[in-house]
């Protein structure tokens, strides 16, 4: 164990052993719970964590843990701001709902209708795009998120480019994450309210939940002292690492909350629509966005997972399941250092909002999972047991790869040309320009602002990609550059993979010193 981990492993102990001791009492049904969250928090080695529960339209568990940032001793509580991801979505799919139930907007419109100017790869699914597609991850495109993800561009060129990514399944023929439609959504409400999407959900939401200490941009943390920061996994333990501003992406994701915040949404949901007497959505926009939309398939691990479950699908911006003969509607979170859960369960009137300051931890779904249990009498699993023996398996999943890709290496060959002839900026009609630069002895990879990777020979014209930023080590895996020469011995395109989870290379266009390219190139 490196000094770092045991430093950060003894100092969370002692904090953990504070937190016992002034810890008020547990609801009945959570009896235990604090002395569970401890024990796993040390096991995944997450700093900090907040919970609240909501029972029968009450608040009746609220409580931080951990810290707020590694080696600093501000404790984590029920006011700390979090990130908290793809949460937000619900929130614009909300706001949709509140246009659809004042007359403004239909569900089924077609997009290209309310949203001028919109356009697809495919020109069939432009015309026929309708509002409740850009809210169920049913467009048949792929993610494209490097498009916003450490991008430059802002939230007007992201759409306009979205015409040139592919699609890779039918239309509405498969379920497949997309962030951007949910811009498109954003987007849209901001033509139609005539307001930013980050105003209406201000006005509409934040305010009237009295959700004071929420915000959509990572821009005014830095004036607030109860911020947990965020946490990646490295090689040597855990660290802090910056915020992400993913404000041109905010529809799908830039809200920052805590839990006693969150607490009020989740009582406007299980309220279907009303809070405390005031309507603020209809109780049928409500339903419609609990309905399930777009089916998935139960892969054969979830069906180990949850042998009582029997359909799995996405609402608007909910995923759904049942869970013990309940209905179960929730969302994850996540972007960089962060981890957040949002989970409903109308028929028993019960929400849970767990929010985390270490990127990538499934232990926000399986402290979930563990409160509903505890409601529903069922017997007890461990969850966060079940959930790190998971992540265990997945890790060496990726370990075994690795030492498949090395043991294909062809050893022994160099580059076909000198280093510096494959310099220069190469050029996609999606993703725009990538930059590879001679510096020192080898090559640097870069895009946008912070996608950027040393260059090392591995075979051929072929070179791995070592990426600077903790959070693209960790996120990418062993990802390699392949440089593609003419029959003049000209390099005329770089491939590389540029998402996480889309294994399909982008071929990159050597630019011409005539072309003049630039980030917002057209």
């Amino acid at each position: 164990m490196t000094r770092v981990r045991r430093t950060s492993v003894a100092f969370m102990a002692l904090l953990l052993v504070v937190g016992l001791r002034s810890a008020p009492a547990q609801p009945a049904p959570l009896s235990g719970l604090d002395a569970y969250v401890e024990q796993a928090m040390q096991a995944w080695g997450v700093p900090g964590l907040a919970i609240a529960v909501v029972k029968n339209d009450q608040m009746v568990y609220a409580r931080g843990f951990g810290v707020k940032e590694l080696g600093k001793p501000d404790r984590v509580d029920e006011h700390s701001l979090f990130a908290v991801g793809s949460t937000s979505k619900a929130f614009t799919a909300a706001a949709v709902g509140m246009l659809v139930d004042e007359g403004r907007l239909g569900w089924d419109d077609r997009v290209v209708e309310r949203l001028p100017g919109f356009q697809l790869y495919d020109p069939y699914v432009t015309r026929e795009m309708r509002v409740r597609d850009l809210l169920t991850h049913r467009s048949g495109l792929s993610r494209g998120d490097r498009l916003w993800y450490g991008s430059t561009y802002d939230r007007e060129e992201i759409l306009r480019r979205v015409r040139y990514l592919q699609p890779t399944w039918g239309f509405r023929t498969r379920y497949g994450y997309q962030n951007i439609m949910f811009l498109a959504a954003g987007q849209m409400l901001a033509r139609i309210a005539g307001m930013s999407w980050d105003d209406l959900v201000r006005t509409r939401i934040f305010e009237p939940l009295g959700m004071r200490r929420t915000n959509t941009s990572v821009l005014v943390l830095k004036d607030d002292p109860n911020v947990a920061m965020p946490h990646v996994r490295a090689e040597d333990g855990v660290h802090p690492v910056p915020y992400r501003n993913i404000d041109n992406i905010a529809p799908a994701g830039s809200i920052n909350s805590s839990v006693r915040d969150m607490a009020q949404w989740i009582r406007l949901q299980l309220g279907e629509g009303s809070y405390e007497g005031q309507r603020l959505v209809s109780p049928e926009a409500i339903r419609e966005m609990h309905a399930a939309q777009m089916l998935q398939r139960i892969d054969p691990e979830s069906e180990e997972l949850f042998p009582t479950t029997h359909f799995q699908a996405y609402g608007l911006a909910w995923s759904l399941q049942d869970y013990h003969g309940r209905k179960l509607a929730q969302h994850g979170g996540g972007i960089d250092g962060m981890a957040a859960r949002v989970a409903l369960m109308p028929e028993e009137e019960l929400g849970v909002v767990i929010l985390s300051n270490l990127g990538g931890n499934g232990l926000v779904g399986a402290l979930a999972y563990r409160i509903f249990d505890a409601y529903l009498g069922v017997a007890a699993r461990d969850w966060s047991g079940i959930y790190l023996e998971r992540a265990g398996r997945s890790r060496e999943r990726a370990e075994a790869e690795a030492r498949r890709l090395a043991d294909a290496r062809i050893r022994d060959t160099r580059p076909s040309l000198v280093l510096e002839r494959y310099a220069g900026t190469y050029v996609d009609s999606l993703y725009g320009p990538v930059q590879v630069t001679r510096e020192g002895n080898g090559l640097v990879f870069n895009f946008g602002l912070d996608f950027a990777a040393d260059l090392e020979h591995w075979h051929l014209d072929a070179f791995a990609m070592s990426f600077r930023h903790p959070v693209w080590r960790e996120s990418m895996g062993k990802r390699f550059v392949t440089f593609v020469l003419n029959p003049r011995g000209e390099v005329e395109e770089l491939v590389v993979p540029m998402e996480v989870d889309v294994p399909v290379p982008v071929h990159f266009r050597r630019a011409r010193k005539e072309e003049g390219v630039t980030a917002t190139s057209r």
